[in-house]
């Protein structure tokens, strides 16, 4: 039997079936029929984890500041961006300060001295955005950047892993898409394993007695005032000559630190894909070592602009970039965002985290396990599958005791020659991607 390409829609709806059926459980979890919606819309974070220092009255490395981006699809024949007419806000949920929490106040408080704004409403950010907001149209996405959530909820829990609501309305104000990403925020800088309990007036005062400077007389200090980073828009190595992540890295390569120790941590664990992570994040394997990240500025690389590339590991594989690509600003399917459908760098799916894996089960609700969005019918409405179309299949198949237990590929076997227009040229080699 050929069939059409709209199949994988009615596949996704039978396994649901046959699972519920079978198994005799379900997800408490809510999902909405996103196959008869009209909308939906895919966010997530930049980097799969931001960090911020824990207090901004010494040496300052990152202030808190979080990005959350997002697509909205008008699903359709073929699907459609829409970046016009619609209102995308966002609100972290169960987090609607950060002013008054520990430590954290002295980035509002010490504002002026560190990035020479006269001053900054409390719990706003850098580019002026709060923890609730309307996130701006930018090219063929939404934005919100520099939100100042920090890893502490409203009920006092430390949560690195905090949790952005997205919501679309119509010109009229109706709600007609919602979902949820993570927002991943963390303090766990270990500073205090090799610089004690004040961690950061050592690390000043270090620099000094090795450097000549006199930064203990001018606290507080923004570490990105010396060295450069994009990561801050601070282009250039700046006064110093290095790049800040070019002399953190240098400096510790031969301290016995680890990746964890600074970038959030043994509690943590950024980097949370199950295919990525390891006991210690399996940082290197992507980035180098310490020392290599260091010295491979001396060719050329500039820190957060050029990073490793999915196409370095991955090989033979298409559509998946280029060495010159980054990941988080990577297109694929239909010009939707990489991380749209296979998460945020460090989180993509499947996540040791439940949060990373919240979307991915809201659009394909047919598995516990999750998966890389990669279901037709969440997009284009002409795939196959509706529940009055499939009545006559549940009615043999489903249920706890169906009449004979069947599976979709024992019709579905077609496989067709012109493999190059698939979506991602279907070469994926793991089953579970």
């Amino acid at each position: 039997m050929k069939t059409s390409c709209h199949f994988p829609r009615l596949r996704l709806i039978l396994i649901a079936v046959v699972i519920a059926s079978l198994s005799g459980c379900s997800d408490d979890r809510e999902k909405p029929s996103f196959y008869t919606d009209e909308f939906v819309v895919f966010a997530w974070n930049d980097l799969g984890m931001h960090c911020l220092n824990p207090s901004y009255d010494k040496a300052v490395i990152l202030p808190p500041y979080n990005n959350v981006l997002a697509q909205v699809v008008k699903r359709g024949d073929p699907p459609q961006l829409v970046t016009s007419g619609l209102t995308v806000e966002y609100r972290i949920i169960g987090n609607t300060s950060s002013y008054g929490k520990r430590a954290y106040g002295g980035f509002w408080d010490n504002i002026t001295a560190l990035f020479g704004l006269p001053s900054l409403e409390h719990d706003r950010g850098l580019t002026g955005n709060k923890l609730t907001g309307t996130m701006a149209a930018s090219g063929d996405r939404y934005e919100a950047t520099g939100i100042p959530v920090t890893p502490v909820s409203d009920n006092g829990v430390w949560e690195p892993l905090q949790v952005a609501e997205v919501i679309v309305k119509d010109a009229s104000g109706k709600i007609i898409a919602s979902t949820r990403a993570t927002v991943p925020t963390s303090d766990e800088i270990n500073c205090a394993k090799c610089h004690g309990t004040d961690a950061f007036n050592d690390i000043l005062e270090e620099h000094d007695e090795e450097n000549g400077t006199s930064l203990m007389q001018s606290k507080p200090v923004l570490c990105a005032n010396c060295h450069g980073t994009m990561a801050l828009g601070k282009a250039g190595r700046g006064t110093s000559g290095k790049y800040l992540s070019e002399a953190i890295h240098g400096y510790h390569a031969d301290k016995d630190a680890s990746c964890y120790d600074c970038h959030p941590g043994q509690v943590t664990r950024c980097n949370r894909s199950t295919e990525h992570a390891g006991t210690e994040g399996n940082c290197t394997e992507c980035h180098g070592t310490l020392a290599q990240v260091a010295s491979s500025t001396e060719s050329g690389r500039i820190p957060w602009m050029n990073e490793p590339a999915c196409v370095t590991c991955h090989t033979g594989v298409t559509d998946v970039g280029t060495t010159t690509e980054l990941y988080r600003e990577s297109k694929g399917h239909g010009g939707m965002m990489c991380s749209a459908c296979h998460g945020s760098p460090h989180a993509m799916v499947p996540s040791l985290k439940d949060a990373d894996n919240y979307q991915a089960m809201q659009y394909q609700p047919y598995s516990k396990s999750p998966k890389s969005i990669a279901s037709c019918g969440a997009c284009h409405d002409n795939s196959r599958g509706e529940e009055d179309e499939i009545s006559e299949f549940v009615e043999k198949h489903g249920g706890a005791n169906p009449e004979k237990i069947n599976g979709c590929y024992i019709c579905h076997t077609a496989v067709y020659e012109d493999r190059p227009s698939w979506p991602h040229a279907y070469t994926w080699k793991n089953s579970n991607r």
